[in-house]
């Protein structure tokens, strides 16, 4: 593929630049909590006015339906498999994590001329050699673990052998305190203070929020928007409130520093919306619904549809038409060849991407390849080719198991996965699970050699 020419060369517009990119990431949030994406409760409207300015994803994937696989999918363009994050990782410090051998797109785009910065959740590691700045980022904000309480930013949860709460909000290196302020604005901050700091040369900004993830916590001024809905679902839209306010405050960065015009941003979730009881912090042991996953079912931990398709968008001005839909199937493993082939780059010779540069399905309408797409989560398997969708040892969330041992939809009739068509098509079930099968066990064997 031709690569994009960033010399003196002039268009009708202006001088091509090497375009920014900010990567907004957020965390357990469902298909059906946006505007944009038919919630008739949460309000949403700059990211609402995001999609509108760009490109709206219908059929978009995360790589794993929770937190650390798909966060080392997007950010090294493999299969979590591939990379040796399959599970989610723990909170204490001497947690291992993303091997030194994945070349992040961080690390690749530093390459290229590219300042880079990440404010918010990593979840790949909290041992030193795993942290952010081992891997590509000249600047991190935010925190290592999991999950932290959204005002001490401290980590309390699934601590083995009775270790005590642990701290965990750093600059770099430097463990910082900023007791008392709400962790989404404070990394609304921060990434504005990026922006503005580097807006004179290329940069990329990865801003994961942990928000709408456990612990349920809100401003006031914002659960106060939403007074007339139930508790949960009250709660849930606060915080997606906080955090839609979060991406207008980078917008605006965007717009005040000249940056919008040759910025993309894009937006999506690592899994689909959490059912665990500790969501609501109420003490009581039933499912948590304040997420909705629209139409599908399954949750985070889930491979059906809840679980992994997730809201996309995709906004840069400078080569995308405003107002687009796109039907076409994409994946978090995507975005990595996308950047890099728009900064002048190419992919890494000596390491196996699985994802294709996603650009052309905006820029021309063009459809990437047809390609299967796998997943793989805790004795979960499922591939999905063409319209069809095979789930083996299939789970609805992190403790239901599904009726059914193997689950084939027809997502073309059937996005929601309610009918399983296993007995009427026998030949295609023995194909796919064959594949999906050979996949997962080449990428266990090449995974070793590597």
């Amino acid at each position: 593929m031709t690569q994009p020419d960033f010399s003196s060369r002039r268009t009708g517009r202006k001088e091509m630049v090497k375009p920014n990119f900010v990567v907004i990431y957020a965390d357990d949030l469902g298909y059906g909590d946006l505007g944009c994406y038919g919630s008739d409760v949460i309000q949403t409207p700059h990211l609402d006015q995001l999609a509108a300015q760009g490109a709206r994803f219908t059929q978009w994937y995360s790589n794993c339906p929770v937190c650390s696989p798909s966060r080392a999918a997007l950010l090294t363009g493999r299969y979590p498999v591939r990379t040796g994050i399959t599970s989610i990782l723990g909170g204490r410090r001497t947690t291992p994590g993303l091997p030194a051998r994945e070349v992040t797109v961080a690390k690749h785009l530093q390459t290229l001329g590219y300042t880079t910065g990440i404010m918010g959740k990593w979840h790949l590691g909290v041992a030193p050699a795993s942290r952010p700045n081992a891997h590509g980022f000249t600047e991190f904000f935010g925190f290592l673990a999991g999950a932290v309480d959204y005002y001490s930013h401290i980590y309390y949860y699934g601590l083995p052998g009775g270790i005590d709460p642990i701290h965990d909000l750093w600059h770099n290196e430097q463990e910082v305190w900023w007791n008392g302020q709400y962790l989404t604005e404070l990394l609304t901050e921060r990434a504005v203070q990026f922006i503005e700091h580097h807006a004179g040369q290329p940069f990329f900004l990865y801003l994961p929020y942990n928000a709408p993830h456990w612990p349920m916590h809100a401003p006031k001024s914002y659960l106060e928007r939403f007074r007339e809905l139930p508790a949960e679902r009250r709660i849930m839209a606060a915080m997606i409130a906080a955090m839609d306010d979060g991406v207008g405050a980078v917008l605006d960065a965007l717009a005040r520093t000249g940056c919008a015009e040759d910025t993309l941003v894009f937006f999506s979730s690592d899994n689909g919306p959490s059912a665990e009881a500790r969501n609501f912090l109420d003490g009581q042991e039933d499912p948590y619904y304040g997420g909705s996953a629209g139409i599908f079912q399954g949750y985070k931990y889930s491979l059906f549809e809840g679980g992994i398709r997730e809201p996309a968008i995709l906004r840069y001005p400078a080569r995308v038409s405003a107002g687009q839909v796109c039907e076409q199937v994409g994946m978090m493993v995507d975005l990595y060849p996308t950047l890099i082939h728009l900064a002048g780059g190419t992919p890494p010779q000596d390491r196996l991407l699985d994802g294709y540069d996603i650009l052309p399905m905006v820029t021309e309408g063009a459809s990437i390849p047809p390609r299967q797409i796998f997943w793989e989560y805790a004795g979960q398997l499922a591939v999905r080719q063409g319209n069809w969708k095979l789930i083996l040892n299939g789970r609805l969330d992190g403790e239901r198991l599904a009726p059914d041992v193997v689950h084939l939809s027809d997502l073309d009739h059937d996005p929601a996965e309610r009918m399983n068509l296993k007995d009427q098509y026998p030949q295609l079930v023995a194909q796919l699970k064959r594949d999906v099968e050979a996949w997962y066990q080449g990428c266990l064997l090449h995974t070793a050699q590597e």
